[in-house]
């Protein structure tokens, strides 16, 4: 039975519903390419204003690098070193409207900084007090020396030798995937409409300028078409794909980077405080962090030319963050030990091509271009909802929209647990079937791919694991989404393949 109209972005099998409901609007004020962290964002904003909101995902939400990070909200301690204080200031604002809109997917997480050394523990110190002092009002918590016995026990697997202490300070952790999916929901709860695997395919012109898009049901291949009063590009590392749409010859905005995680057993970081490498190598701070039962090793920082949807992790960036880690643990995790290794890009502006990646710009951009598309890039998680504001801001007027003011400093985002009950189906993993009929009914599933990667983060979590479980989840997904044994042998095939490159053996030598 279809369900009510209310209920419509709750259950994968309404989408045709979803795509009726889509077409048949015959002037969205907004339409937004891109279900990351930005896109998202710029839709749930835009559709609160009361702004008619269509937003299209070529292949899941949170697929690309928005699945992909280092699951902290914080200001970024290494950026206050650079002098990037307007940054780190506006970031921390902004964690703390994420951890009071979003209490059910952002924490507060406790981090040590082992010290070696009375300079380095009075550095830390003073850099540390800094960053929770310019969190003003909306700090977590006080910075606190700690002597050797209590580093020791906050974590018991730190190097011992030379050790005089720690310095503890406080920030944030989030699922991004969970994130992702609940600003989705927003999205509904606000009267727009989200679709993934849903690709644009071209822009529409009017009078030289753009007046909607071109975009194809990845599901069906049916072609789709929608009119907009204005269109905001907001792809990530792959907006310059969309750019040139309009402007076939328009100049790359980006220097792609690359960063890479491990991740390991929890016994190799055991509590519940997470461990900060103030400086690596190349300059930049490693987090060890623990994450779902597990534990969370990253990241890098390396160049790349082009921008595939599953970037490799390279052998060297694997070394790299195994021997970093080796230098701050009494025991540490060897290749045997990993459980599974992913690597996002990152949509650094290119402001300086010769420039290291660590110093190219973490800040975004809003750009114009003279056919009226509005594109939106750089960033991070901690600050999409601030990017969205100014993206709609922009847009609303590019598109000659009624001003409407921003809501969403203060706007909760939709709330709503996944079932517990049932066996895993898998001895490593906590996936339950009821978990996964949820994941299509309630949370836009339409693929093995969109439940072990991101509805649950198997993939990331123990990529072995979610291989082997992958035959029964699509198992209940045909049964959810009424599909044949040649479909389910299709998904499985895919996503086993999928999977190979989560191992920590499917890594490329040098970047292509």
């Amino acid at each position: 039975m279809a369900p009510d109209d209310a209920d419509l972005g709750a259950a994968a099998l309404a989408r045709p519903q979803l795509l009726a409901r889509a077409v048949s609007e015959t002037d969205w004020e907004v339409i937004v390419i891109g279900g990351g962290a930005t896109g998202l964002g710029a839709a749930v904003d835009a559709a609160s204003r009361g702004y008619r909101t269509l937003l299209l995902e070529a292949h899941d939400f949170a697929k690309g690098t928005s699945s992909r990070s280092t699951k902290l909200i914080h200001g970024g301690v290494r950026y206050l070193g650079q002098g990037r204080v307007g940054l780190v200031r506006e970031a921390l604002v902004e964690r703390a409207r994420l951890l009071r809109n979003a209490p059910h997917l952002v924490k507060p997480l406790r981090f040590v900084v082992p010290v070696y050394s009375r300079w380095d523990r009075l550095k830390l110190r003073l850099g540390l007090t800094a960053y929770a002092w310019l969190a003003g009002r909306y700090g977590l918590g006080r910075v606190r020396g700690l002597t050797v016995a209590d580093a020791v026990a906050a974590l018991p697997n730190a190097r011992r030798d030379g050790l005089i202490g720690a310095v503890e300070y406080v920030d944030g952790q989030f699922d991004d995937a969970g994130l992702a999916i609940a600003l989705a929901r927003t999205v509904f709860d606000h009267g727009g409409l989200a679709l993934n695997h849903a690709p644009v395919t071209g822009l529409d012109m009017q009078g030289g300028r753009v007046a909607g898009v071109r975009a194809r049901d990845a599901i069906t291949g049916e072609a789709l078409a929608f009119t907009a009063r204005t269109v905001i590009n907001a792809t990530g590392v792959w907006v310059d794909d969309i750019r040139r749409m309009a402007v076939p010859q328009a100049p790359p905005m980006l220097a792609p980077s690359q960063g890479v995680h491990v991740v390991v057993d929890a016994a190799w970081l055991p509590g519940k405080r997470a461990l900060l490498v103030p400086e690596t190598d190349d300059g930049r701070v490693l987090f060890m962090i623990p994450w779902q039962g597990k534990v969370l090793l990253g990241t890098t920082d390396t160049p790349r030319e082009d921008c595939p949807f599953e970037p490799q992790a390279l052998d060297g960036e694997i070394d790299f963050i195994l021997r970093t880690a080796a230098r701050y643990l009494e025991r540490a995790p060897t290749r045997a030990d990993i459980r599974s290794v992913f690597a996002g890009l990152r949509p650094l502006i290119a402001s300086d091509p010769d420039a290291a990646r660590s110093a190219l710009s973490r800040e975004h951009v809003i750009r114009v271009s003279p056919q009226g598309l509005v594109t939106i890039a750089g960033g991070k998680w901690t600050t999409y909802r601030q990017m969205a504001e100014e993206v709609v801001d922009r847009a609303a007027r590019e598109g000659a929209l009624t001003a409407r003011a921003c809501r969403t400093a203060h706007l909760p985002l939709h709330a709503e647990p996944a079932p517990l009950a049932g066996e895993p189906l898998h001895p490593r993993l906590t996936l339950t079937e009821a978990q996964v009929r949820h994941a299509v009914r309630e949370q836009f599933a339409l693929g093995v791919e969109d439940v072990l990667a991101r509805r649950s983060r198997a993939l990331f979590l123990d990529a072995a694991a979610a291989r082997e479980a992958a035959p029964e989840v699509a198992r209940i997904l045909a049964d959810e989404l009424v599909c044949d044994t040649d479909w389910v042998a299709a998904q499985v095939a895919a996503f086993e393949a999928l999977a190979v490159g989560y191992l920590p053996g499917a890594v490329m030598s040098s970047p292509p």
